[in-house]
């Protein structure tokens, strides 16, 4: 992927896509969910797969929601392999079964992110290593894919130290283990305080080798202090929601917000030379990592706003989802 990614400027390394915006738990920190919509159907879902294809996408990450929703997930994976890219999922693990896990080995499935937040459910987050330590024996038992742990540090965690306790069960079982460092709606970073610093310095030492690794930005992120990069969200990584508009992460909805089926290789271009303004206080994970490869090439010249306003379609389907989590919120 990396290798593939030096050679070539203008293609896609990472896209994160969203076939099911509905998901089966509402943890309170989270943006990216509702509990109404209905799964992208799988005709729409091929259409978009074999976009990025044409678009040259080395890797296609199926996000939500929660993606094991999707009655027709297997089918997607089956897709992004047969034109030859890497396909991950990420997923709350609830739904984890045996079976569903043989399932995902015949589709293809490369790599799976599980999200864990605590050791114990509480009125944050329902995702706690007491409710899934045995899907993650189900997981070392029968994956043939990749795994890794994600555990969360920073405001509003209530125990910062269960983060090592998921990391280091994580390493244990054969896994990889990352970390993520609580972001506030806009994904802009929250600096931790002393536990959490100890706690980051700590997991640190877990490290596993896997892509996942390449997270030195996060040093900075803890301290609070902005990274001064190159963010190449709109070209190297994309967002697609699941009305199938591009958007330079899960955070920024709304730019440059076109239609993919109307995504060009001068899209990816122009992206690439256009600096974000929210860049230097990012904390999106996915977006750092896959930015790093060009880091060392092509200054960007060209600037956000005044490259693109956000399309009406965009607008549109922003304020829907604004709406269906506030609905959400006040039930």
């Amino acid at each position: 992927m990396i290798g593939r990614g030096l050679l070539s400027t203008d293609h896609p390394i990472q896209v994160h896509i969203i076939p099911m915006r509905r998901c089966n738990l509402s943890c309170a920190y989270c943006n990216e969910y509702d509990d109404v919509s209905d799964p992208v159907p799988l005709e729409e879902m091929y259409r978009r797969v074999d976009k990025l294809a044409e678009l040259g996408t080395t890797l296609i990450v199926i996000s939500g929601g929660e993606t094991l929703l999707h009655p027709q997930l297997d089918e997607i994976i089956s897709r992004i392999r047969s034109h030859g890219m890497i396909a991950a999922l990420i997923s709350n693990g609830y739904l984890l079964t045996a079976k569903r896990i043989q399932r995902l080995n015949r589709a293809g499935l490369d790599h799976i992110e599980i999200s864990i937040d605590n050791v114990m459910p509480d009125e944050v987050s329902k995702k706690s290593l007491k409710v899934l330590d045995r899907k993650l024996l189900l997981l070392r038992e029968h994956a043939e894919f990749h795994v890794n742990i994600n555990s969360v540090i920073g405001a509003g965690v209530k125990d910062q130290w269960d983060a090592l306790t998921i990391g280091k069960r994580a390493v244990e079982l054969g896994f990889s283990s990352t970390v993520g460092i609580i972001h506030d709606g806009s994904g802009q970073l929250r600096p931790l305080d002393e536990k959490a610093l100890a706690v980051f310095r700590e997991l640190k030492k877990l490290s596993k080798r896997s892509y996942a690794r390449f997270n030195s930005f996060q040093d900075k992120i803890a301290l609070g202090q902005p990274n001064q990069w190159r963010c190449r969200a709109g070209s190297r990584y994309l967002y697609i929601c699941e009305d199938g508009l591009v958007h330079y992460c899960s955070q920024q909805r709304g730019f440059p917000g076109i239609p993919l089926s109307e995504y060009t290789k001068e899209d990816v271009r122009r992206e690439f030379r256009t600096e974000k303004s929210c860049a230097p206080n990012c904390t999106v994970s996915c977006v750092h990592q896959t930015s790093l490869v060009d880091f060392w090439r092509t200054p960007q010249h060209l600037k956000s706003h005044e490259v693109f306003r956000p399309s009406k379609q965009a607008l549109e389907a922003s304020l829907v989802q604004i709406q269906v989590r506030d609905s959400v919120a006040a039930d």
